[in-house]
């Protein structure tokens, strides 16, 4: 009796596809390994000045990361469809995290985005590009209805928006994201463009509040125009000194010289301008290329998803780690303001990887079930 309770829970939860997708597992280790040789090279120098070693950054990039990993593996076994009935309560968590942050927020460096638990601390708008995920696949996949009408339209955005703006008021860069991810996948999911007209509008209008609402963003602007003549300018114009010395080849891994202290956080944000450095021009694109090959295989992998809610998940995933991608190396070259968006997989950063590789879970439980060559596999989508 045990035995057969055990085998139908086997069957509803774990995947047992034949199919994996072995050259996406493959992005993601090397990416992952990648960003622990960067961060070692970029934070070494600043390690041991504050901490007598030259390992305290990677160190706890490697424990995030294995956690991360074990999650990963773990939900990649999981029947994505599933988590359809966690949805609305994880959206409820994520604002009752976002409410703590906002009363009882650890600041750093300015900002108030951590909370607090013991030795450690997370960053719970991280959490939120996820959930969003998540939200945004179910709702457009399994209540398409409400796309058909303004009003259900402003019934789906509107925990969405709520999320968003309460990330905002500390988060503007992450917000930006998030709004992305659930702008993303509602066109994806081919609405009447009519309400996208209308939601453009309100869309600027939110970000120049959120941009000329708080002085400081209102100063990233004028630092981003005019970056050496302003005391705000240091970090983007060392960012561009590291970028012009490495030329085409780089000066050689190891080698920077703007790591020694002179880059602020160039083992988080401004990890980028350290590749350049080291690396050169040619590492640079190499990494970029990688990352198109990643994002090529999640392509894969959401036009083979046996249904809309696997597909729209990784569209998700996508447009997460393609907007991150571009507005951190939009960042470190001027090319916009300045905002603190890391690098996916290799800037220093606990629960970004952590929930980075949850989501790269996500995206290797929708490959399991893509049927090869034609063969049908079992799918749960319909049931309950």
């Amino acid at each position: 009796m045990a035995t057969s309770r055990l085998d139908k829970f086997i069957k509803k939860w774990i995947v047992k596809g034949t199919y994996f997708d072995y050259p996406t597992l493959f992005y993601i280790v090397f990416l992952s390994f990648f960003g622990f040789i960067m961060i070692y090279s970029s934070s070494s120098f600043v390690s041991y000045r504050l901490y007598g070693n030259r390992v305290h950054f990677l160190n706890f990039q490697l424990l995030f990361a294995s956690l991360g990993f074990i999650g990963m593996i773990f939900v990649s076994k999981i029947r994505y469809q599933r988590l359809k009935r966690f949805t609305i309560i994880l959206m409820l968590i994520e604002l009752v995290l976002l409410l703590v942050v906002l009363i009882k927020g650890v600041s750093v460096n300015g900002s108030s985005r951590w909370i607090q638990m013991g030795a450690f601390r997370f960053q719970p708008s991280e959490i939120a590009k996820m959930i969003i995920i998540l939200y945004m696949a179910y709702m457009c996949a399994e209540k398409p209805e409400l796309m058909r009408t303004l009003k259900g339209t402003i019934n789906l955005f509107a925990p969405v928006l709520v999320l968003i703006v309460f990330i905002a008021i500390e988060n503007m860069s992450t917000a930006l994201i998030c709004a992305a991810i659930a702008g993303g996948i509602w066109i994806i999911s081919t609405p009447k463009l009519i309400y996208l007209l209308a939601f453009i509008p309100a869309g600027i209008g939110g970000i120049l509040l959120m941009v000329f609402g708080r002085g400081y963003r209102g100063d990233r602007i004028t630092t981003w125009l005019n970056p050496e003549a302003t005391e705000k300018g240091y970090q983007t114009m060392q960012g561009l000194y590291a970028i012009a010395s490495g030329g085409i080849f780089g000066r050689g891994l190891g080698q920077s010289i703007q790591k020694m202290g002179n880059i602020p956080e160039a083992q988080n944000d401004m990890i980028f301008s350290v590749i350049c450095e080291e690396l050169g021009i040619v590492g640079a694109a190499a990494l970029i290329l990688v990352f198109l090959l990643l994002i090529w295989r999640c392509k894969f992998i959401a036009e083979g998803a046996p249904d809309r809610y696997g597909s729209f998940i990784v569209c998700g995933i996508i447009i997460h780690i393609s907007v991150q991608v571009i507005i951190n190396m939009c960042v470190v070259t001027n090319l916009m303001p300045n905002t603190g968006v890391t690098l996916p997989f290799i800037s220093y950063g606990g629960t970004s990887i952590v929930f980075l590789m949850l989501e790269m879970g996500m995206l290797l439980g929708v490959s399991r079930q893509i049927e090869p060559e034609g063969q049908r596999l079992e799918s749960l989508a319909d049931e309950d």
